[in-house]
């Protein structure tokens, strides 16, 4: 059984200011945007949002190049489909 550990860091590629929402997107495996309006919706009800976004600018770790290439790695290999014979095996003759 293998387990897969996650570290949260602030996105190269989902960036829209300094990519916590995006880092918390890829987290979480939600949708970036549902990350932003969150934010959006509790900054404007008079909740924490800009805060927690200042907090998490300062605590959160930017994302380094090498997880960035090592991810792109994973994705070029999950791509790659195997190459399956669409023909159906031909009986043999018995003899």
């Amino acid at each position: 059984m293998s387990t897969e550990y996650r570290r949260l860091y602030r996105s190269r590629k989902e960036r829209m200011l300094m990519g916590v929402c995006g880092g918390l997107g890829e987290y979480f495996r939600i949708d970036p945007t549902l990350v932003r309006l969150a934010f959006v919706i509790a900054t404007l009800l008079g909740g924490p949002g800009l805060i927690a976004y200042i907090v998490l600018m300062i605590v959160v770790p930017e994302e380094s190049e090498q997880i960035v290439e090592a991810a792109a790695v994973d994705v070029e290999s999950a791509e790659e489909e195997p190459v399956v014979d669409a023909k159906p095996d031909e009986e043999t003759p018995e003899a």
